[in-house]
């Protein structure tokens, strides 16, 4: 990806972070996902009095873009901080994103994890999801 391209998808998460709905930790996330005709959606993370219920910007921007028609995805960008600050430490994916993510973009997904659009790391979901689980394990040989 260039320069422009990654920058312009930080400011989209920086964007849907100002949306987030965090009540409880007061930790708001931005997500922007790009597909390969280059469309973006983004998200940004909503807690729920039940944390369980709770769901992640990533998971949000994807569950978007997949209840849309698209299944496949090139790369996302991810930004959070305490609300009113700004962090000091980049925002991976947890988990339960890795693993969704995973399922439409592999590991070859550009992950951009950011903490302003000139400071920010790109990497890949197979560096951070290693031996992942995707539909090709569930392929009989």
């Amino acid at each position: 990806m260039e320069k422009e391209q990654i920058q312009a998808l930080i400011r989209d998460a920086f964007a849907a972070k100002q949306f987030a709905y965090t009540p409880y930790s007061h930790f708001n996330v931005g997500a922007a996902l790009l597909t390969p005709d280059g469309k973006v959606y983004t998200g940004c993370n909503i807690e729920n009095a039940g944390y369980t219920a709770t769901n992640c910007a990533e998971r949000t921007a994807l569950f978007k873009a997949v209840s849309e028609g698209e299944r496949t995805f090139t790369a996302i960008a991810i930004v959070g901080s305490l609300q009113g600050q700004t962090n000091t430490l980049v925002t991976g994916p947890c988990g339960v994103c890795r693993q969704a993510l995973y399922e439409f973009g592999g590991p070859g997904l550009t992950v951009i994890m950011a903490k302003s659009v000139d400071d920010y790391i790109v990497t890949t979901l197979g560096e951070l999801l290693p031996y992942g689980f995707g539909p090709a394990n569930l392929e009989k040989s």
